[in-house]
């Protein structure tokens, strides 16, 4: 999976309020559409982004397509997400010292 193409996909706005739907329950194309006032081929267009970066995934029924999210892009998010977390937690925040590596470079000069 591929976290770059997730986030930018995610990263423009009326994309992640689709998938904030999507998280909800199953859409249809003209459901999306209705529930956030846009065109269906609009919201054709954010479907093919987001199917394309691997986080939906559609399910036939007649001539309509209900889309869900993916959970293993659900998890993988997750996962990243926490990981992104853990690390911060372990930042030394003391703002009284530069630990810049460039700075040890300097001092050396």
């Amino acid at each position: 999976m591929e976290l770059d193409r997730m986030l930018k996909a995610l990263g423009e706005p009326m994309r992640l309020k689709i998938y904030q739907a999507l998280l909800e329950r199953k859409h249809c194309v003209h459901s999306l559409s209705k529930k956030l006032g846009i065109s269906e081929s609009a919201i054709s267009q954010h479907m093919k982004v987001m199917k394309d970066a691997g986080l939906v995934y559609g399910e036939k029924y007649g001539y309509h397509t209900h889309y869900l999210p993916l959970q293993d892009a659900v998890d993988y998010l997750t996962e990243q997400f926490l990981k992104m977390q853990a690390a911060a937690f372990t930042v030394d925040r003391d703002m009284t010292v530069c630990q810049c590596e460039y700075r040890k470079e300097d001092k050396k000069e």
